[in-house]
Order: structure tokens, then sequence, then C-alpha cells
């Protein structure tokens, strides 16, 4: 029960990151480029944790390296790119319900790598799940295209690859070590794709830096820091495709906080996507009855 609390703990993080993103947008920060900073400083206080918590955390095998290329590049770059892509090719609701086709993605590749029992609770919550992203994003289809919808699909592939990638990692490293270098990787990678020289301009052309400052690091630690440790420690005792399904409450959580902090309103079929969602966590989480013996 705890491993789940943990990552319906993470989705209620992720889902604030509109607060933090419209935030950073003001000063003139586009999409990738809060993503670098958003990455880079996590890289930064998840290095500075690992150095407190445990120094020895910073070794890992050679032959693990691909592992944390695949977690950095491979996830939580690609995804990111992929979606903020789709952003620009498709509407935002769109776009954000090709991202949360990844609890599809990760009880696939959980049946294929980790020989998971697809269930018929499993495949219940999933679809439950599904249908309260859509009717909580209103999905439109507006603008797709071939190219948009392939793009969108590796959102969703890039996200869920985290929670297997992540599985795998965690049965040779801590938690702590496994976010570190996915986030330095992640960290390497946005720098090559986000025009840095603009980035310190704009930073340099901000009145108010120091505030600027304080914030892309509260950025980075309610958005990344938090929800990504906890999801990952939540990986230790929940399967991947659990954890895909029951991280969908990420939707939920910004439209509720659209509703409060940017009062947007809230339509009857965000009300049942709300539910929807709900009532997949609540299914997944049910004691089981045990067998007689």
């Amino acid at each position: 029960m705890l491993g789940s609390i943990l990552i319906i703990i993470a989705g209620c993080f992720w889902g604030s990151m509109g607060i933090f993103v419209r935030r950073l947008a003001t000063y003139g920060f586009d999409s990738i480029q809060i993503v670098a900073i958003r990455v880079t400083l996590a890289a930064l206080i998840f290095s500075l944790v690992l150095l407190i918590k445990d120094r020895k955390g910073f070794k890992i095998r050679f032959k693990d390296l691909p592992l944390f290329l695949g977690l950095g590049f491979g996830s939580i770059l690609f995804f990111t790119v992929c979606y903020f892509t789709a952003i620009t090719m498709m509407s935002l609701s769109t776009a954000a319900i090709l991202l949360y086709t990844s609890p599809v993605w990760i009880m696939l590749m959980s049946v294929m790598f980790f020989h998971e029992k697809l269930t018929g609770r499993k495949i219940t919550a999933l679809l439950l799940a599904l249908a309260g992203c859509v009717l909580v994003s209103g999905i439109s289809g507006e603008g797709m295209t071939l190219a948009g919808l392939l793009v969108g699909l590796g959102a969703g592939v890039g996200y869920g690859l985290y929670s297997i990638l992540g599985t795998v990692a965690l049965r040779r490293y801590s938690p702590y070590t496994v976010t570190t270098y996915t986030f330095v990787f992640a960290a390497i990678g946005s720098w090559f794709i986000s025009r840095p020289v603009d980035v310190y301009h704009k930073f340099s052309a901000a009145t108010d830096v120091g505030f600027l400052a304080l914030f892309c690091v509260l950025t980075a630690l309610v958005t990344a820091v938090i929800p990504f440790l906890t999801y990952t420690l939540g990986l230790q005792s929940v399967e991947a495709s659990k954890a895909g399904i029951i991280a969908t409450i990420e939707p939920m959580v910004a439209t509720l906080i659209g509703i409060v902090v940017f009062s947007e309103p809230l339509t009857v079929m965000a009300g049942v996507g709300i539910l929807l969602i709900l009532s997949a966590v609540v299914l997944l989480n049910l004691k089981q009855n045990q067998p007689k013996p």
C-alpha cells in the first residue's frame, strides 16, 4: 500500500507542473528551455542528496551505462521532447491523451519482459484510467496528422519506458543512484537542444534574477525531484504496469489545479473523467481475497 501512496504523491506533484511552466514562460523561456532548466537543477539536487546519503552510490558498473543512458536520453529527454513537439503539432488535449497511452505500453512491456500477469482487474483499471484521461482532457483530434500521431505515441512510449528501465535499475542500485544518473544524462542531453546562450540572455534580462533563480530551484524540486524520487521508491514494491495506471492521477490533479488556481471551468465530462481515474486507482488497491487452504 505504501508503494501505491508514493506513486499517488508523485502524480500529484507532476500534476502541478502547469503552475511552474506558465510562470517560467512569462520570462520568455520556451518549453525545451524550461525542461533543460528543470532537469539540470534536478540532477544537481539528486547528486547532492546521493552525496549526503551514500557516496558509494555514485559507483555504477560500466556495463550498466546503457541502462542509465536509456533512462536519461531514451525516457526522460525523449518523451519530453516528443510531448512538447506534439503540442506544437496538434491540440493540447490530443497530445495529452497520446502521452497517457503510457500505461498501455507499460503493461505490454511488463508482460513481455517481466512476465507480469495480465489480470482482468488490471485491464479493467487500465480502461477506466484511459477513459478518464480522455474525458478530463476533452480530446478533440484537432490537427491530427500521421507525423503528429507518431510523435505523440513516442511521448507515451518514452514516458512508459521509465517504469520498465527503472524497475530493472532498481534491482541493481538504490533509488537515489537511479534518479541521480537518470537526470544527469537527461540534463547533458537537454543542453544540446535548448540553445543555452539564449537561456543565459533571458536570465540576464530578468529584473528579478534572485527570485527567478529560487523559482527555478523550486520548479525542479516540485516537478522533478520529489515526484521522480517517490515514483522510483514506489516501483520497488509496485508492479510497473500497476504503477503506470496509478500515475494517471496526474491529469486529474492538473485539472483540479486549473480550476482552483486559474479559475478554469469544470465540465461534466471532466468531472466524470476524474471519477473514472479515481475508480481505477481504488480498484488496483483493493485487497484481493486470499484463496482458502
